[in-house]
């Protein structure tokens, strides 16, 4: 039996919507400037790392939670499954299991997971780079999936492959730059890509 970890934003899900209409209402109540474009450009690192970028330094730990609120109340409906997704996560649980884990904090994490029906058995939130390395080592995951190079850091770290996608901002040749072992356009014929790598 073999569980295999996939990342959230941008590789399961089409995140950038919902982030960008959760940020353009932070930006409102908090009277801050956010560029929405330039956040969705870059989605992949934790929330406190980005609205570090636009927010004093002392108001980041407050508007992060408010945020964490207008994302739950506005964004889950606007966001979609990426392609493949549902299939990718049935080909690693016709496996042995399914492991999400995200930077996104645990309960919007498993909002998506249970609003877009994805067959995801285990959801892990606020994990990033060596966190989420951690999870996979704790899980005793095989691979990981992911669309940013710090998800092919995060694998390499934990001793398994990565597969990226190009689903999100990191480019082809950035994944495969960051140690992936196998880089895919989207996560549809997943299945016949892991029979050679497990």
């Amino acid at each position: 039996m073999t569980l295999i970890g996939f990342d959230l934003d941008m590789t399961l899900i089409d995140s950038r919507p919902g982030v960008a209409a959760a940020m353009a209402c932070l930006a409102e109540e908090s009277g801050h400037r956010i560029d929405t474009t330039l956040v969705t450009s870059r989605l992949g690192p934790p929330l406190e790392w980005e609205l570090s970028r636009w927010l004093p330094a002392d108001e980041v730990g407050h508007w992060s939670d408010r945020y964490r609120e207008i994302y739950a109340e506005i964004a889950i409906e606007a966001i979609p499954a990426l392609p493949g997704a549902v299939e990718g996560l049935a080909a690693a649980n016709a496996r042995g299991g399914s492991l999400v884990i995200t930077a996104k904090n645990a309960a919007n994490a498993q909002l998506h997971v249970e609003h877009l029906g994805l067959p995801a058995r285990h959801v892990v939130g606020d994990a990033w780079r060596d966190q989420k390395a951690a999870v996979l080592r704790e899980h005793g995951a095989a691979l990981y999936v992911g669309d940013h190079v710090h998800d092919m850091d995060a694998a390499r770290l934990a001793g398994v492959p990565g597969i990226g996608v190009t689903t999100g901002t990191s480019s082809a040749d950035e994944l495969h730059a960051a140690g992936a072992v196998l880089v895919l356009e989207s996560l549809h014929h997943l299945d016949r890509h892991l029979a050679n790598l497990l």
